[in-house]
């Protein structure tokens, strides 16, 4: 198969091109290293053996087009975004460049190369906006009332998606995904709150929780969420899954599993809770489940403890 990534440099992105070469595709990567590292690609560079080509690019730049026109990649998993949900309340036409016009460059591209299929990262912690706990965990039928740009876009994109599946027969699924972690992901920005704590308490320092650390997420561990990406290649046309554990897990319980990983004893600090942050998240996965034959099998402990080590070793390196 010869699939492209888009933000294949990414956290997400380089663990799916390693699981992508491992067996044995053919990987074309588009990444403008904004977010994204080589160093995240530096074993599918060692071991690739030419079968992964990189392309720095911004999405934005029509210049997509051209470039997945020419791979002709069969399949694209589109996961580059501008993914800051506070940036889009500060900058929503940035964020609607990169979200929106950036994936219809890519949409477009696909067209043009005749690819089968579009694989596209959502958010399952943000599309569906505040809803009541009775409601938990959320499943696919589950009203989308997203609260911010970023939500929004990732809402207008599954609808362009339907549209090119029927006017020009492109296939897609959706995958909406909860708060993936693991390692590779940055600890020094505001979306992933597991390599956050993992760094500062890995320096011997304190960690911040806003509010009272009641709120929760849904955790799913990134090998996990790759696992999703490549059953999707052949499964859910045309379909939003949801991509989590199910599992409600407070920002409390995350500080104190980290801190087991590490080793140490520590007490967080107390802020202000922040404005607009959804008190609670869990995803049902029935759906993934049942079409495509996914279910996230690393548990949360389990999964803190790999990320933990990841960035022990990296310190150490």
């Amino acid at each position: 198969m010869r699939a492209l990534v888009t933000g294949g440099a990414g956290f997400i992105g380089s663990t799916l091109v390693d699981r992508l070469l491992a067996e044995g595709h053919e990987v074309d990567v588009i990444d403008d290293l904004s977010t994204g590292s080589l160093a995240n690609l530096a074993d599918a560079r060692a071991t690739g053996e030419g079968r992964l080509k990189i392309h720095t690019l911004d999405i934005r730049s029509r210049d997509v087009v051209t470039v997945v026109e020419r791979r002709q990649p069969e399949v694209i998993f589109h996961l580059a975004a501008q993914m800051d949900v506070r940036l889009s309340v500060k900058d929503p036409v940035f964020d609607a460049e990169v979200n929106i016009v950036g994936t219809l460059n890519v949409l477009e591209g696909a067209r043009a190369a005749h690819a089968q299929k579009v694989i596209f990262s959502s958010s399952g912690g943000t599309i569906y906006g505040t809803v009541e706990p009775v409601d938990l965990p959320l499943r696919e039928s589950q009203p989308q009332r997203p609260l911010s740009p970023y939500a929004v876009a990732k809402k207008a994109v599954f609808d362009y998606l339907a549209a090119y599946r029927e006017l020009y027969q492109l296939e897609f699924t959706v995958l909406a995904f909860g708060n993936v972690y693991g390692p590779r992901q940055n600890p020094h920005g505001e979306a992933g709150v597991v390599a956050i704590f993992a760094g500062l308490l890995l320096d011997g320092r304190q960690c911040t929780i806003y509010g009272d650390g009641s709120q929760t997420r849904d955790y799913v561990y990134v090998d996990d969420v790759v696992d999703s990406l490549v059953r999707s290649v052949d499964r859910g046309g045309g379909l939003l899954c949801n991509i989590g554990t199910g599992i409600e897990t407070s920002v409390s319980e995350v500080h104190d599993a980290v801190a087991r990983g590490v080793g140490v004893q520590a007490e967080p600090i107390s802020a202000s809770e922040r404005p607009g942050e959804l008190p609670r998240v869990s995803l049902d996965p029935g759906r993934a489940a049942m079409q495509l034959g996914w279910q996230p099998w690393t548990g949360f402990q389990d999964g803190v403890n790999q990320t933990v080590d990841w960035f022990r070793t990296k310190r150490e390196s």
